[in-house]
């Protein structure tokens, strides 16, 4: 029930979550690449949790059964059995979820902050997010439009990028973990 009701959470109350979460730890004005990784996997982790358990269902109980059959203890069954049968699906449920939350906005507004330069300390300051940079080049145009609206569309390219080559990544994993045939 908790994960069915974690999927549903818009991606802006995550951010108000994690931003909330550093303000009580840590003081108010703190904006990091931290806080934004904690907005983001709570988005993630409903989606990795509802695809883990949808693949450990469909493992077939046979295999299960002959396991016990055999003798073997049930946690040597699952490891052995049940997660090398279900790892190809498991993991491409996980870089699913990573494509998915590499294009969210709204949580990082909030946490990582917006600048117009590169911060590479992922635990202090504010940070340049290539989600957060598609949209302030379509927002705040300073210079002619051409210009941003050719910059936005080139990091929003870059994201479909991205997330084309994570989903190639999760094929060719779960090809490569999925259990043999006798073919």
């Amino acid at each position: 029930f908790f994960v069915d009701v974690m999927t549903g959470i818009p991606s802006i109350v995550a951010g108000l979550f994690a931003y909330a979460l550093f303000v009580i730890f840590f003081g108010p004005g703190v904006r990091m690449g931290f806080a934004g990784a904690i907005a983001l996997s709570v988005l993630m982790i409903p989606v990795v949790v509802r695809s883990s358990e949808e693949i450990l269902r469909i493992v077939p109980n046979e295999l299960r059964e002959a396991s016990y059959a055999l003798g073997v203890p049930k946690w040597l069954t699952i490891l052995k059995v049940v997660v090398p049968t279900a790892i190809a699906g498991i993991t491409t449920g996980v870089m699913l979820s990573i494509a998915r939350v590499i294009g969210e906005t709204a949580p990082l507004l909030l946490t990582a902050g917006f600048v117009d330069s590169m911060n590479y300390d992922l635990f202090d300051g504010r940070m340049q997010t290539l989600p957060v940079y598609v949209y302030s080049m379509f927002k705040y145009p300073g210079l002619p439009p051409e210009y941003y609206i050719e910059k936005a569309w080139t990091g929003a390219l870059t994201l479909i990028i991205i997330v084309m080559l994570l989903n190639l990544i999760a094929r060719l994993v779960a090809r490569f973990f999925a259990p043999k045939t006798g073919r």
